[in-house]
């Protein structure tokens, strides 16, 4: 075996494993955080770091193949829809009306409903309906 492929296979290997440490980190987070919020933080960091770092140890697993090219394509999906799932369900949470808990001496804000145009809430486009007074 070749200094380069000795390197290729520990730096891939440290990956794998750093990619799974995450992962595992992210399940017992899931499992002992007191609210939603501290778990949906924890599950997030299992659908972003864990998987980053386990596609990249893989892709250096598999050298230069259609495994890799594979592996890259569910990356990019895995980075798209991962940090986007997280946000409507936090999004959806929060204008449900379950809330963070308050630190001492500060004021949560109300969410803004997303409204159309024409008034009506939920509009494709996601914009906010101004309010009075709003910068």
């Amino acid at each position: 075996m070749s200094t380069a492929a000795l390197i290729q296979e520990v730096l891939s290997w440290v990956l794998v494993v750093s990619g799974a440490f995450f992962a595992l980190v992210g399940a017992f987070g899931t499992w002992r955080l007191p609210d939603f919020w501290s778990r949906l933080h924890a599950a997030s960091v299992t659908d972003s770091a864990g998987m980053i770092l386990l596609i990249a140890g893989m892709c250096l697993q598999s050298g230069l193949t259609l495994v890799t090219v594979k592996l890259i394509v569910i990356g990019i999906f895995l980075f798209i829809t991962g940090p986007t799932a997280t946000h409507a369900v936090a999004n959806a949470a929060l204008v449900s009306g379950l809330r963070p808990r308050e630190a001492e001496g500060l004021i949560a804000a109300e969410p803004e409903p997303l409204t159309v145009a024409g008034g009506a809430e939920g509009d494709a486009e996601g914009t906010r309906k101004e309010t009075a007074g709003a910068a």
